[in-house]
């Protein structure tokens, strides 16, 4: 009999997850019943707000339970189907979580064309990081012809996404980014204006180097420091989109908040957050541009795919390590 893996959350970190966080278990593959659908996950989307949905308290989502299987976007293909709206062979994306087969009832599938865009592309700049990218920049950032922009985790999968969409708005667009390599992947196939490497150099006398009539929109993924440099260079009416902090998600001190927050009233800006999952009736708006966007050669998307479903504890650090480029996912089977 083929069984199912998958991967259980069997303690809440503290700090950095490791290992011993999960457990491995096996179970049979079920059968669909009734209007029900079998999907074989093919990729599993690893994203920041993973790390948060470990933690007990409150937050937007409530937290992953103890034994259950971690949460997650995937990318797969049905293989038994016994609901009207989806066939074998169909190529779906969903929230099935970190194991190699899932049944549905349908809701939360979306069915997705490969002819049209990689499969991939459908947890990244298609998915829930794009989606993030969009709204977050579009409805919450505001950005204006001429302003300037700066964007942190620049190329990572909401950051390479929002830098690109504020270009084709008119921006000025300065990234924030970890290491040579990535500046210059945002500047020379992401069309930024320039990009500052956080890990050398002065960051600050760097960024108003880069922005020498100051920063009207920042959209934060890092929070920590950077927040704190970004916000001595805000302009008036300043627009700060708080998407992530991924540099304190595995903090065993108290988060670290802006010592420079009196810098938004001086300024009179605003810092607001995003989560994605408030704009999700408006899902299908965003995925229409932005795949006329790909289709015109104007947004560009990378994946950095690791294979194998058990080395999901390892690879899921590499976000937290900055060891990623691109949108980080894991291959659990050959499409």
């Amino acid at each position: 009999m083929t069984l199912n893996h998958q991967i259980r959350l069997a303690a809440r970190p503290v700090g950095m997850p490791t290992r011993s966080d999960w457990q491995f278990t096996t179970e049979p593959i079920p059968t669909p019943g009734p209007a029900e659908v079998l999907v074989r996950t093919l990729y599993i989307s690893l994203d920041p707000a993973m790390r948060g949905w470990m933690n007990a308290g409150k937050s937007y989502i409530p937290p992953v339970g103890l034994g259950e299987v971690m949460r997650a976007g995937t990318a797969g293909k049905v293989i038994a189907s016994n609901h009207p709206d989806f066939a074998v062979g169909d190529y779906v994306t969903g929230g099935s979580g970190v194991q190699e087969y899932a049944l549905s009832d349908g809701k939360g599938l979306t069915k997705v064309d490969v002819a049209t865009a990689p499969l991939p592309a459908y947890l990244g700049t298609l998915g829930m990081p794009g989606m993030t990218a969009y709204f977050g920049l579009l409805d919450t950032g505001q950005p204006k012809e001429g302003e300037t922009l700066v964007v942190s985790g620049a190329a990572g999968a909401v950051g390479s996404v929002v830098g690109q969409i504020a270009k084709l708005k008119g921006c000025r667009v300065v990234g924030i980014a970890g290491g040579n390599r990535k500046c210059r992947y945002a500047v020379e196939e992401l069309g930024f204006d320039a990009c500052v490497d956080y890990k050398t150099g002065d960051l600050r006398q760097e960024l108003k180097t880069a922005c020498p009539g100051g920063v009207d929109v920042y959209f934060d993924n890092v929070g920590g420091d950077v927040l704190d440099t970004v916000l001595t260079l805000i302009n008036r009416k300043a627009r700060i989109v708080i998407c992530g902090a991924i540099s304190q998600y595995n903090a065993t001190a108290p988060v670290k908040g802006p010592s420079n927050y009196l810098s938004l009233l001086v300024n009179r800006a605003r810092m607001e957050g995003i989560v994605v999952f408030d704009n999700a009736p408006r899902y299908g708006e965003a995925a229409r541009q932005m795949m006329q966007w790909m289709r015109e050669g104007k947004l560009h998307h990378r994946e950095d795919i690791v294979d194998g479903l058990d080395t999901f504890p390892e690879t899921l650090l590499k976000l937290f390590k900055g060891e990623n480029f691109g949108k980080l996912l894991l291959r659990v089977a050959a499409e």
